[in-house]
């Protein structure tokens, strides 16, 4: 929170290298979520498909530039600049494509009647190519720190559990392992393919946790 009553920032100028724009991150935000994706290309995915039963949330897709194609449960929508789309069944299956370059999405959601909680894949998005650079231990560091402030800490305790077994830190990856699997008992099998856990794999331990 700045001094004063209010904050700018440009979409563009907060987005990552593959288009996500988080700026419910950025600002802080705390009473719904809101992100902007934009692609370089037309006929590229702007959306992935998925839906928001974990969530609960209803969401609004707004189109602010350029010129979408939206799809929800198998229903096809012209998304023109403009288009407003509000998707209210958590478990709708949506998608998006951009149908012109540098098309951009809006996206806000948040669960009807309920404070808003950040979810985390917001922070998970940003560990891949942490560790495609080697950084391990600033992952770690990342994912620890924030921790706390995210309700669905599953796919963090993972992160850093694979952050922690590439470090050589074997108890602490297998114990923030453990406490993934506790709260998603599927990312067993993730973590039976994980190239992440090579240094550990031969520990029992493992072997017992993941069921190989």
């Amino acid at each position: 929170m700045t001094g004063k009553p209010y904050e700018t920032a440009s979409i563009s100028e907060i987005a990552d290298p593959k288009g996500w724009s988080p700026i419910r991150k950025h600002f802080g935000v705390e009473s719904f979520g809101i992100n902007a994706w934009t692609v370089d290309n037309a006929d590229e995915g702007i959306i992935p498909e998925h839906d928001e039963v974990p969530s609960g949330h209803e969401e609004l897709y707004i189109v602010i530039a350029g010129h979408a194609t939206f799809t929800v449960d198998g229903e096809e929508l012209d998304g023109p600049l403009g288009t407003a789309l509000l998707v209210r069944d958590p478990a709708a299956k949506r998608a998006a494509q951009a149908r012109e370059a540098g098309t951009t999405v809006l996206a806000v959601g948040a669960k009807p009647g309920e404070a808003y909680q950040p979810r985390s894949w917001e922070m998970n998005a940003e560990i891949p190519a942490m560790f495609d650079r080697g950084e391990h231990e600033k992952a770690k560091k990342l994912l620890t720190e924030a921790l706390p402030k995210y309700e669905d800490k599953a796919g963090m305790l993972y992160n850093i559990a694979c952050a922690e077994a590439l470090l050589g830190e074997t108890d602490e990856a297998l114990g923030h392992l453990r406490e993934a699997l506790e709260k998603q008992p599927h990312y067993a099998e993730s973590a039976r393919e994980d190239p992440d856990f090579e240094p550990i794999r031969s520990d029992p331990r493992f072997a017992e946790l993941v069921g190989a």
